[in-house]
């Protein structure tokens, strides 16, 4: 059995002739926020494994990368295929394993009560038996999912119903919300291991599981493919900033707009791009209307990956005014990039943001975002190119996607061969 302090390596892993058979599972697959799953499996895929992508739906309305869109295409979404042929695959399964159904059924009644919905968790088991009917027919080996929630509950339940061993990788902050209702502890308890993308979120998931779990609790930190970050643009002169992500409470980034309009009465020729869109662009932009920071906010929307890799060049930095994260690949693409970053002390962030590559500020706190601001308008161009080549050679050696992805390739190999 291959274990992941073994000291077998990516070659090592291409060599064994020996091609695992997985399912990456996630709720909705691709989204333009989720270029990390991606990254990972194309890793996975280049070690020789074999993964078959499944998703309970698509986001192919919102999707602007063309690489996401090719993604779209390789990916079986489950719910597309109809109740009909969904339900018969499904009872089918069932009824050829009525022993392995009825320890199902008890598990999905016991996480239907933690979360106050058990209709929604009956789908799942529909979902579930569906899952594990295709992966005996496609010889699956093993299932890894994403995040720790319903994606999470199918992956459990279709092991339970039969279906391969799984693992999943909690990504946070949702997870570590409502840790309870998601059952996390009996998701961990019969998962083969579960990842954590930063040592903070093992820590997490630590506090909610049992302490005999904790042994299968890993880190393997989102990756970031090194080819797509050449050596860096020059920082520009001017003071322009960026922020991306999606317009959504946890973010923070109304109170960056504040912190913007502390910053001007400096800084008059500061500049900020905001990458995104959702829920709380109204509000965004009626902040930017109440400070009159037309001249000096844009709302640039979803970009392509190119288009973020653009806008990054043209910063000075990357702001990240955030409330609640696990490890965001938009610092890793900032750094890879050779820019410094901004961000809130919180989660796994001050695991990769030092004071050599850029500036952790208390979250919730505008004026000590408009600190951090005054203080990337003070440095000279040639510390910040300093601090960005510092950035860049500690995310390149932390989080090379193909480095992470053989920690995970090993943890799963290991339980395929059990």
């Amino acid at each position: 059995m291959l274990q992941q302090g073994s000291g077998l390596c990516y070659n090592s892993l291409l060599a064994t002739g020996y091609a695992v058979k997985i399912a990456c599972l996630v709720n909705t697959y691709p989204r333009a926020s989720h270029t990390f799953i991606r990254r990972e499996i194309h890793a996975l895929e280049r070690m020789g494994f074999a993964v078959h992508r499944l998703a309970m739906r698509s986001d192919r309305a919102a999707l602007q990368d063309e690489a996401d869109k090719a993604e779209d295409l390789r990916t079986e979404h489950v719910l597309e295929l109809g109740r009909s042929r969904l339900a018969g695959t499904a009872l089918g399964w069932m009824l050829r394993h009525p022993a392995a159904s009825a320890r199902a059924l008890a598990c999905a009644w016991r996480l239907g009560k933690r979360a106050g919905n058990r209709p929604r968790h009956a789908v799942y088991l529909a979902e579930a038996a569906y899952v594990a009917a295709r992966c005996h027919t496609l010889g699956i080996h093993h299932i890894h999912a994403h995040f720790g929630t319903n994606s999470a509950s199918v992956a459990l339940l279709a092991h339970l119903l039969g279906g391969p061993r799984y693992s999943f990788t909690v990504h946070g902050p949702e997870e570590f919300d409502a840790p309870h209702s998601l059952a996390l502890d009996e998701k961990i308890r019969h998962a083969a291991f579960t990842v954590a993308i930063s040592s903070f979120g093992r820590s997490q998931l630590c506090r909610w599981s049992a302490v005999t779990d904790w042994p299968r609790l890993k880190v393997v930190h989102c990756g970031i493919e090194p080819a797509r970050f050449p050596d860096p643009a020059p920082v520009p002169a001017k003071l322009r900033l960026v922020a991306i992500g999606r317009f959504s409470e946890q973010k923070g980034f109304p109170l960056l707009i504040e912190a913007v309009a502390q910053a001007i009465r400096h800084h008059p020729d500061l500049h900020l791009t905001l990458v995104g869109d959702g829920p709380l662009r109204g509000e965004i932009e009626a902040l930017i209307e109440t400070h009159t920071l037309r001249r000096h906010v844009t709302l640039a929307g979803w970009l392509t990956e190119a288009q973020v890799r653009a806008e990054l060049a043209a910063a000075q930095a990357l702001v990240l005014p955030s409330f609640a994260e696990g490890l965001p690949m938009v610092v890793m693409e900032a750094m890879a990039a050779g820019r410094p970053v901004l961000a809130t002390a919180i989660a796994g962030l001050p695991e990769l943001v030092t004071p050599e590559t850029g500036w952790l500020v208390p979250a919730g706190d505008a004026t000590a975002l408009a600190e951090g601001i005054n203080q990337i308008a003070s440095l000279p161009l040639a510390r910040l190119t300093e601090m960005g080549r510092a950035a860049r050679a500690r995310v390149l050696a932390r989080h090379d996607v193909n480095r992470e992805a053989t920690k995970l390739a090993l943890l799963i190999r290991a339980a395929a061969e059990s």
